[in-house]
């Protein structure tokens, strides 16, 4: 984990990189908590190719490459959470298939209070 200074986050991720750059190969920084809005920062380092795609794309897109990029990764997490709901409801409706709702949210509830990581009452 490391800290820097800067008038926002953005400038703050940018120095961070500057200073690391030389030391350590890194790929990606961000910030370790969301902010208000429920965000976190991603700096990303691409590839000298993978950038110029990466520009191009954004260019045809009539986006800024950082907007691009942003845009991208707001498709994908909306695809995988659909995708999860999809298999969870498959998983409920299999269960649902050989037991009654009420003991499977019965079943359900005692395997969330037993949780390794949960505390214990």
């Amino acid at each position: 984990m490391a800290v820097a200074d800067g008038k926002t986050p953005e400038r703050a991720a940018h120095r961070l990189r500057q200073r690391l750059t030389g030391r350590l190969p890194i790929d990606v920084i961000t910030t370790h908590y969301p902010d208000a809005y429920g965000h976190v920062l991603l700096n990303v380092a691409f590839p000298p190719a993978a950038y110029t795609a990466l520009e191009r794309n954004a260019r045809h897109a009539g986006q800024s490459p950082e907007r691009y990029v942003h845009a991208a990764i707001h498709r994908a997490l909306a695809e995988h959470t659909a995708q999860e709901t999809d298999r969870l409801n498959r998983a409920v409706c299999q269960l649902l298939a050989h037991t009654s709702p009420a003991h499977l949210i019965a079943a359900v509830g005692h395997a969330l209070t037993h949780l390794p990581e949960s505390p214990r009452p």
